[in-house]
């Protein structure tokens, strides 16, 4: 396979995992089942771009030119900012305030905030 195919394979790859998170998660919602923690929540819906650690360091964030969330420009945001990019979006990041609820967006705020540790 050439450099190419395997790039898009592996992008279809990240957005086919991504999806299938987003359903599960969806779906032990709807069904009442325990709220996932905050690190599981964030795998689900950050980590195919972001990355686990946050930097942005992966096929997906590469492409979209991600920000490291460790990073100073973003750690020095305050909540309430990140907040809403979260929750509304910015540019290619889609909005969740759909499928978060508050908690769980600000339980994403402080597990972003531990990142920079």
């Amino acid at each position: 396979m050439n450099s190419s195919v395997k790039r898009s394979a592996s992008i279809v790859l990240a957005f086919l995992m991504v999806a299938m998170a987003a359903i599960l998660l969806s779906s032990s919602e709807a069904t009442g089942s325990p709220a996932f923690d905050v690190a599981t929540l964030f795998k689900a819906k950050c980590a195919a771009c972001h990355g686990a650690d946050g930097s942005g360091n992966t096929v997906m964030g590469k492409k979209l030119k991600v920000r490291d969330l460790r990073s100073a420009d973003v750690q020095g945001q305050s909540d309430a900012q990140l907040t809403a990019v979260i929750s509304k979006g910015k540019g290619k990041m889609p909005p969740y305030e759909k499928s978060l609820n508050q908690q769980q967006v600000q339980e994403l705020v402080a597990f972003i905030r531990k990142l920079a540790g």
